[in-house]
């Protein structure tokens, strides 16, 4: 193949400084895709099996064009390879792994080759923009940012960004709101992913941080790290609540949030479409921060359950409707703002509650421990739940009770040890009669009742305990049982034969 003298061509480099200026990357990405477009229609009109390749001059814009073949000790393919005897006939001082390059004549690419050069050059330089967009907003998850809307496309809103586009869909919008071509738009970016199509940044105004970052720009006191925003909970363009708490004893948080007037508030309920928002003061204390939560209802007491991570609150009979609010609005946003369970009941209706439950428990200490109803009710009133906490606390605690003495006790705990003897050797028998698997009285947690109380509602061994759920096995053995945490734990010692078997085989 002869050589023809490649001419300078600095019009290559004046297009591809003006494409890179445009699309804002890099000159030589863009002078590497011309390179890729003029090697491919290189390999159409010498043969695709050669290994031909293009270089453009960064200076001159000269194009060179060059088919490279390797040397190699054992040819495989005739077309990129020669040995090292016949390279030597070229490049006398060729060795195994070398190239002899064979320059080429500059193409004349007509017609169609010009326009596959054009679609290689256009696709490379889309790759190299998204490659930019990503590379400028994969760090920039977190952040709010202005734009204007491109295009509407089933209720998505597509934005320009001014460097990237956008996607901000439509469950991330606040309900009622419409967005028009032209109009300006304030989103969070919540994620930033990268993807077939090229990187996909996504927006939302529906995201708790949203409303969080508004805050920080209309409060300079957020901005310094004066006051942190603890937690956030929304129900978007209707409600929200935001727990504030500031660094500098001198400094309300609540107020700064609010503002002279309420103008930092407004400004964000302003952008919000209007959502109401409660500004909550933040405690470390769960049970205070629940009470500022639930606000503007006020609480009468509560009561922790940490083991659940439930709290029972105990509002006047006149806040019920304003603690829970409408459609439960109120109780849910305090539940997210908090990360507790709360259940709410009124005065009246706890009272009833404490009776049932203290005639309850009575009832069973009577049977159970053939005492009288005096004797029950003290327990009760202790705070005793269960016979199992009669038979195994320290005798003391139980000596200590007004009208108890030690001999009391003690005969007390004899009878509650008894009972519960007999109770097993009964639930024992029982659980023979209904067939259950023996390997399941091995596992830690369950107590004879609770076998029996599985057992009649046919669960009978390990694989059937192994296919339950938590909450399927609370609701089996009681809500008061467990906690969810502890019923896991049972079924997945329940399930570890089948990780056993699983390394056997």
């Amino acid at each position: 193949m002869e050589r023809t003298a490649a001419l300078p061509r600095p019009e290559l480099l004046q297009v591809a400084d003006t494409v890179a200026r445009e699309k804002n990357i890099d000159r030589d990405e863009v002078l590497e895709a011309m390179e890729q477009a003029i090697q491919k229609a290189g390999r159409s009109k010498y043969g695709h099996e050669h290994d031909i390749r293009a270089h453009i001059d960064r200076k001159t814009g000269e194009i060179q064009l060059a088919r490279y073949m390797e040397v190699v000790e054992l040819i495989e393919n005739d077309a990129t390879q020669m040995t090292v005897s016949q390279a030597k006939r070229k490049k006398p001082d060729a060795v195994v792994g070398d190239f002899v390059i064979d320059p080429l004549p500059p193409i004349d690419f007509g017609r169609i080759g010009a326009q596959t050069a054009k679609q290689v050059i256009v696709q490379k330089v889309r790759d190299a923009e998204r490659k930019r967009q990503y590379e400028e907003f994969k760090d920039r998850s977190g952040e709010i940012v202005n734009g204007l809307v491109k295009r509407v496309e089933f209720g998505n809103v597509v934005v320009d960004l001014g460097r990237a586009e956008a996607l901000l869909r439509r469950d991330e919008l606040i309900p009622r709101e419409a967005f028009r071509t032209g109009d300006r738009v304030r989103a969070y970016i919540f994620d930033v992913r990268e993807e077939q199509r090229g990187p996909q940044i996504f927006l939302s105004r529906t995201h708790p941080q949203f409303m969080a970052k508004l805050f920080a720009q209309e409060v300079p006191e957020i901005y310094d790290g004066i006051i942190e925003i603890k937690a956030v909970a929304r129900d978007p363009g209707s409600r929200a609540k935001i727990a504030v708490i500031s660094r500098d004893s001198g400094i309300d948080p609540v107020g700064a949030c609010v503002g002279m007037r309420g103008s930092r508030v407004q400004a964000v309920v302003a952008e919000l479409q209007g959502e109401k928002i409660d500004i909550i003061p933040w405690s470390p204390e769960p049970a205070t921060f629940i009470v500022n939560a639930l606000a503007p209802a006020e609480v009468a007491k509560v009561v922790l359950d940490e083991e659940a991570n439930r709290i029972e609150v105990v509002v006047p009979d006149d806040q019920l409707s304003l603690a829970i609010g409408r459609r439960g609005q109120n109780v849910r946003l305090a539940s997210q703002l908090t990360g507790w369970n709360i259940d709410i009941e009124t005065e009246a209706a706890e009272s009833e509650r404490r009776v049932e439950e203290f005639k309850t428990r009575s009832k069973m200490f009577i049977d159970a421990l053939d005492v009288d109803d005096v004797i029950a009710h003290l327990l009760v009133t202790e705070g005793f739940s269960s016979v199992e906490e009669v038979a195994y606390v320290p005798t003391e605690d139980l000596a200590d009770i007004e009208g108890f003495d030690e001999s009391v006790a003690e005969e007390l705990q004899q009878r509650a040890r008894t009972f519960l003897e007999e109770q097993d050797v009964r639930n024992a028998e029982r659980s023979k009669e209904l067939g259950m698997s023996e390997e399941l009285s091995a596992i830690e947690g369950l107590s004879s009742g609770g076998l029996v109380k599985l057992g009649e509602n046919g669960v009978k061994t390990l694989d059937d305990l192994a296919d339950l759920a938590g909450d399927e096995l609370i609701e089996i053995l009681g809500k008061d049982s467990m906690t969810l945490d502890q019923a896991n734990e049972i079924i997945m010692a329940a399930r570890a034969h089948w990780f056993n078997e699983g390394e056997q085989a």
